[in-house]
């Protein structure tokens, strides 16, 4: 059997709260969705607003090569014609090979929503699809609160496929609109469903558009599949209104991978994690590192005893290989490692470590220590490594501090503060002593360290520092506790995080800034050895 793919991050995604994409963006989105090999992309609502009629306009000028772009509407208004619907009309314009139409299945939303009677829906729905049909090469009937409708009133409810089937959708997409309906309630519904069709003569296909509101989207998704359902609708991420829609990145490897069915997105899955990214990036909106199969976390492995039995044999602690999906397993460091997290860092960093070297417990014990203060590396891979190479003696010292002081004046309430920092380092021998202004201390430090540095190594101003967090370690010393702060770095070949543990935050922050500079040169210096 096999299952198609049906993408409406474009559509129902943005509707979720701080979820927002421009035209250019949704294109870019489009391309890459059509890469992944997504069967169908539901590109928005033409009638709804100005930028769904620009993004269809462009749209008509770029080839997709797999993916069916798909309008999205709904019924016609009871009091026009077909031919005489605004949305109806929109829903053509846009050219598309594909139409999606929604319709009312459950009968309160009719006497409720629409405000009409049982029959009309009825009629709307079939008057609409068979308007429709003629011009798409693709028609698809949503629907909508299905389940729910199902559950009141399954008579009504059929009632209304057998006018989509009538108005001649080739997909009825059965959807759990309200996100309240439970895995263990989907068979017997679609079981009737699959009879139902019989009883007409009907061949047409059975999809399924879950909501997220129960955590349940994903499985009753999987459930539908495992039942015959051969689409498959939902969002990159699980983007959608309220609490979301099934997530596809984690509903298309369940049933490539693991129910082994047939579907085009199974050439491309390694796409998979590139794309989940991608849709973040473009929303502008935080990874979620705890996301299966996506998530920089999900083949993560943080214990001495997890990371041996993976390194001998991956399937001990995983579930499917990262690679399938695009994504890659992580050694973690922390206080449960061993001597495996160590050595596996060691090869990543081309140290030559040995697991009865000397340094091995230097390294061991020093992190130990330094993780009972509040550090932690997950985040700070580059503050690890120069941890190794310290406890190996491989540590290049390219400067040494020898004092800062920083200073923050406010003379007006109404001005901004002032922030000034004064730096003195010595570099082979020789003393900087320079001065800065920044936008805060930590800016300003920043600034007077790289301005005593850039005569000695120009090539600092290539780095920049693009990510600044503070975490507050414990709360029982009030604005007197211990702080971690976390800095990402990059320069034009690569990304850095480091990380530094203080009472004093500024402190703190000298250490990561530290730490990230550092690493800098000494990555300057490999290249040009």
């Amino acid at each position: 059997m096999t299952i198609e793919f049906y993408d409406t991050t474009l559509r129902d995604g943005t509707q979720a709260e701080n979820f927002n994409l421009s035209v250019d963006d949704k294109i870019r989105i489009t391309k890459q969705l059509d890469k992944l090999g997504i069967d169908f992309i539901e590109g928005g609502w033409p009638g709804s607003n100005p930028l769904a009629v620009e993004y269809f306009e462009k749209m008509k000028g770029i080839e997709l090569r797999h993916a069916k772009l798909a309008a999205f509407g709904s019924t016609r208004h009871f009091q026009n014609p077909p031919d005489k619907d605004p949305n109806l009309q929109a829903l053509l314009a846009a050219k598309t090979p594909a139409i999606t139409i929604f319709g009312k299945s459950w009968d309160i939303h009719v006497h409720d929503a629409l405000r009409i009677q049982l029959e009309d829906n009825l009629q709307i729905i079939e008057d609409s699809l068979a308007f429709l049909r003629p011009h798409v090469r693709h028609l698809i009937y949503d629907a909508e609160h299905f389940f729910d409708g199902f559950k009141n009133n399954r008579e009504y409810c059929l009632a209304t496929l057998a006018q989509a089937v009538k108005g001649g959708a080739e997909t009825l997409a059965l959807c759990d609109t309200n996100g309240g309906t439970l895995p263990h309630e989907i068979p017997p519904i679609i079981e009737r469903v699959k009879e139902f069709l019989r009883e007409l003569g009907s061949t047409v296909k059975i999809g399924i558009h879950p909501h997220n509101d129960s955590e349940t989207g994903v499985a009753n998704a999987l459930m539908g599949v495992s039942l015959g359902v051969r689409q498959v609708q939902g969002t990159i991420n699980g983007y959608g209104e309220r609490c979301g829609n099934a997530n596809l990145t984690s509903i298309i490897p369940a049933v490539i991978c693991k129910m082994g069915l047939e579907a085009e997105v199974g050439k491309n899955i390694d796409q998979l994690y590139f794309t989940s990214r991608f849709v973040n990036e473009l929303a502008n909106l935080p990874h979620n590192r705890y996301q299966p199969y996506v998530g920089e976390s999900a083949f993560a492995h943080k214990g001495g005893i997890h990371v041996s039995a993976v390194q001998r044999n991956p399937i001990t602690y995983e579930h499917i290989s990262p690679e399938k999906v695009g994504n890659v397993r992580r050694i973690l460091i922390s206080d449960q490692a061993g001597k495996s997290n160590v050595l596996h860092k060691a090869v990543k960093y081309g140290l030559n470590l040995q697991p009865d070297d000397p340094a091995m417990s230097t390294i061991i014990r020093e992190l130990k220590e330094l993780e009972n203060q509040g550090f932690q590396y997950e985040g700070a891979e580059a503050s690890f490594e120069l941890l190794m190479r310290r406890a190996m003696g491989l540590e290049q010292q390219f400067f040494k501090l020898e004092s800062f002081r920083v200073m923050n004046s406010k003379r007006l309430i109404d001005t901004s503060s002032l922030t000034e920092a004064t730096i003195r380092l010595t570099v082979d021998g020789q003393e900087e002593h320079t001065a800065s202004l920044g936008d805060g201390p930590v800016n300003a430090l920043d600034k007077a360290m790289r301005k005593a540095l850039r005569r000695f190594y120009p090539r600092l101003d290539e780095m920049e520092l693009i990510d600044y967090k503070v975490r507050v370690l414990s709360g029982e010393h009030g604005t007197g506790a211990k702080v971690r702060v976390l800095v990402e770095s990059r320069d034009a070949a690569s990304q850095w995080g480091t990380v530094g543990v203080s009472f004093n935050i500024i402190e703190a922050s000298w250490q990561a800034l530290e730490d990230a500079v550092n690493y800098k040169l000494m990555k300057d210096a490999r290249e040009m050895a």
